[in-house]
């Protein structure tokens, strides 16, 4: 049987590890695949750097256009990144006939019910392993794997620069714009760190995951999204002595309001798996009604972690490439006139347990005050930690940890807290889960 042809639009850092791995392995790829899989086509601005990537026998283009063009190329692998000029390209690839495979979770976070849409119209594949976790399975754990059980709940570090850099907090004792500054210097976090410091990129991949858990339609609009940028190295060490490790989580929950879908900094158990991810390693939980609780953990970032899963979407797709469309495993795991309309919830509705940290004037009543007022509001403290104020000193940290509490709720009572004379700075809040 002839082998299977791809064009590669872009082959930067992913795709010359697509390339390299792609014939590294062609034998061990062939026999899984029951084909050959072969990369006849690149499209890259810089056609020299293609081609030295490449050599000889894989034509090389500047306009991606002429690869979807090509009537014998059979799958179209999007590489370059963004909402731009990839949407249109992914979208005449399907217009094409062609099946798309892409590691782009901005455009599938934003884009996705639109993408989905015309693969269906069109018949074709969009196959999208690594656009979260890099060369971590969740895909297809999500899609075919769990496909028996009632998904309750994801939880996932699921973005390295800032893993690495809460790592580095808490091993180090450093400040967030420190570790910020060596993360770049290490080529962990790029120039402009913006998309992961501030969970952007956490979020397009929470928000990919959450539509294949739950059946509905991706929504990023309505993810709440905090990234590390406000977190203090007291915080770290703080949490650290209530038994807890701070890590940037991408959660979404089932509830029978509807979905929770959020990416922030969370208090972990120190006991837990999940806390103990370091560096720039990615880890994913899910928990099954059938299976329980699963862990997926691996690099979520890289050339050849992204490829691996980039080249397990090219032999998923070869596999299936003569089957009927309607007996394919659905883009996002339910057929598309069985998705969901649950809402996703405003963060004001999430129900969730805090640490608080109060920086208060060192004199009596002040504790009373601030219980009073959680007590108030029906919230309960689950641990308390108040630093010795030091020889001199006016003022101190009082650290609370509550019990669960709508985070309506929390916000009133933050308010009001606030306002108290003797609380002389922002209250610091941070979510607590427990992953249980």
């Amino acid at each position: 049987m002839n082998p299977i042809k791809v064009g590669l639009l872009g082959i930067g850092t992913v795709g010359s590890g697509v390339f390299n791995v792609l014939r590294r392995n062609q034998e061990e790829i062939q026999r899984r695949a029951g084909r050959g899989i072969e990369i006849a086509m690149v499209a890259d601005l810089d056609v020299e750097r293609a081609r030295a990537v490449v050599g000889a026998g894989v034509q090389v283009v500047k306009d991606a256009r002429e690869v979807i063009a090509n009537p014998e190329i059979d799958i179209v692998v999007e590489l370059i990144g963004g909402y731009g000029i990839a949407r249109q390209l992914v979208m005449d690839a399907i217009a094409a006939g062609k099946h798309v495979v892409t590691a782009n979770k901005a455009l599938l976070a934003v884009h996705g019910t639109e993408i989905f849409a015309a693969a269906h119209q069109r018949g074709v594949m969009v196959a999208f392993e690594a656009a979260v976790a890099g060369g971590i399975p969740i895909i297809k754990a999500l899609r075919e794997g769990l496909t028996a059980n009632r998904i309750q709940w994801i939880a996932g570090i699921i973005n390295g620069t800032t893993n690495f850099i809460l790592s580095e907090m808490r091993d180090k004792g450093l400040d967030f714009d420190v570790v910020l500054k060596e993360a770049q210097r290490l080529g962990y976090a790029e120039a402009d760190p913006t998309f992961d410091i501030e969970g952007v990129d956490a979020a397009h991949k929470a928000t990919i995951m959450s539509a294949i858990a739950f059946g509905i339609p991706v929504q990023f609009d309505k993810a709440h999204v905090e990234g590390i940028t406000k977190l203090g190295a007291q915080d770290i060490r703080y949490a650290e002595q209530l038994g807890y490790r701070i890590k940037l989580l991408g959660i979404t929950k089932r509830t029978d309001a509807g979905v929770e879908l959020r990416v922030h900094p969370s208090l972990v158990p120190a006991k837990r798996l999940l806390a103990n991810v370091e560096g720039a390693m990615n880890a994913v939980v899910v928990q099954g009604d059938a299976v329980g609780t699963t862990l997926y953990y691996g690099k979520g970032a890289g050339s050849e972690p992204t490829a691996s899963a980039v080249i397990a979407d090219l032999v998923d797709v070869t596999r299936l490439h003569t089957v009927d469309a309607a007996h394919r495993v659905p883009h996002l795991a339910f057929q598309p006139d069985r998705m969901s309309d649950a809402p996703v919830l405003p963060m004001s509705e999430v129900v969730t347990s805090y640490y608080l940290r109060l920086r208060v004037a060192d004199q009596a009543g002040v504790l009373a005050q601030v219980t009073g007022l959680l007590a108030g509001a029906g919230i309960s403290v689950d641990a308390m930690l108040q630093r010795e104020a030091g020889e001199g000193e006016k003022q101190t940290d009082l650290i609370i940890l509550t019990h669960e509490v709508r985070e309506g709720t929390m916000n009133a009572v933050l308010a009001q807290m606030q306002g108290l004379p003797t609380v002389l700075a922002p209250i610091v809040r941070i979510r607590k889960e427990e992953l249980q």
